[in-house]
């Protein structure tokens, strides 16, 4: 299922349904009266969290959505049925923006989450409900309201615990197949991942959710390369784990350069907490290990880890480590509410 992260929608609610005008004939009833009823209201268009979704593919096949209108008065009192509710299905984490794609609408964080974007217009009142003591036969109704109509931006960004962040081809996809069951394409060439993928990792019996996103180069956050703009991807996560790659020739540059990508980007990313580990160091000897891990050391201000997905080393310690962090953080957050 291709991945997308941004549609453009329109949506518009119902309109409410008119009042009626009508007047009671009943055989021997000389004084019937006014007996139009009331139109029904439109339908409204509602927003909602589901889980199972991952993606906003959905919304490149469909992009207009429109309640129902609510139908009209009719006599002997009968209101009309109101207009049926439209709702749109997005995945937990997508933002809802104005069409200015500024204005935040509503953000869904949580499953289930709903929200009604568009109301519906209020059906108009029949001729009855004009009557009077000085006015017993109203020979007017009001229409129904109009409903609101509008084109906003969805915005996914998906929810996980830890985000995987670094250059391409510093072994983010492949620690990510290592410890959880996603199957990223891995090759050994530059952005062979095209768009970010999550997967459940487990340690000590306890579950977090990474995410792997596409590598960053620089001049990034300028649209080099794929650009930042997966970086949202990791704005909601509680720590980032930088992977350095062994086979860089200078393992401090490439530290820097990611570190700039973030900062460029802003979202808070900076300040996030984040674990620093040197990769692939299967492919080194001893000695230039040890030089590069002191140089990434001076670079990064933290001890980085030292990790190989493929032979596992490492690889223990490194989720260990990002357990212990999310755990925490999720402490707090409870404790806060």
């Amino acid at each position: 299922m291709k991945f997308l992260d941004e549609a453009k929608v329109y949506i518009r609610s119902g309109d409410g349904g008119a009042g009626a005008v009508s007047f009671r004939r009943e055989k021997f009833i000389e004084f019937g009266g006014p007996d139009g009823g009331d139109g029904g209201r439109g339908g409204d268009v509602w927003v909602e969290a589901v889980n199972g979704l991952n993606t906003l593919i959905d919304f490149r096949f469909q992009q207009h959505f429109k309640a129902g209108t609510g139908i009209h008065g009719m006599g002997r009192n009968r209101t009309g049925a109101g207009g049926g509710d439209v709702t749109l299905k997005v995945p937990v984490g997508t933002q809802i923006f104005e069409e200015d794609q500024e204005t935040l609408i509503v953000d869904m964080i949580a499953e289930g989450q709903r929200f009604r974007l568009a109301a519906g217009g209020n059906g108009g009142f029949g001729n009855a409900h004009f009557k009077s003591s000085t006015n017993q036969a109203p020979s007017w109704a009001n229409p129904g309201l109009e409903g609101e109509e509008k084109t906003i931006w969805l915005r996914l960004k998906l929810i996980a615990d830890a985000g995987l962040v670094g250059l391409p081809n510093a072994g983010k996809s492949t620690f990510l197949a290592t410890c959880t069951r996603a199957r990223p394409k891995i090759a050994n060439y530059p952005f062979t991942t095209l768009h970010p993928n999550l997967g459940v990792a487990t340690i000590d019996g306890r579950e977090f959710i990474l995410a792997d996103i596409p590598g960053l180069i620089e001049g990034a956050h300028e649209g080099t390369g794929l650009g930042d703009r997966f970086l949202g991807h990791v704005e909601r996560t509680r720590v980032l784990l930088h992977l350095v790659s062994a086979q860089e020739e200078d393992v401090a540059k490439a530290y820097r350069t990611v570190k700039t990508e973030l900062e460029a980007y802003g979202g808070e990313l900076i300040d996030k907490t984040e674990i620093v580990a040197l990769s692939q160091i299967d492919t080194l000897d001893p000695d230039t290990l040890k030089a590069k891990l002191k140089a990434l050391k001076k670079a990064s201000g933290s001890t980085p880890l030292a990790i190989s997905a493929v032979v596992g080393t490492g690889m223990t310690e490194v989720l260990r480590a990002l357990r212990d962090i999310i755990v925490t953080a999720r402490a707090e957050g409870d404790d806060a509410r």
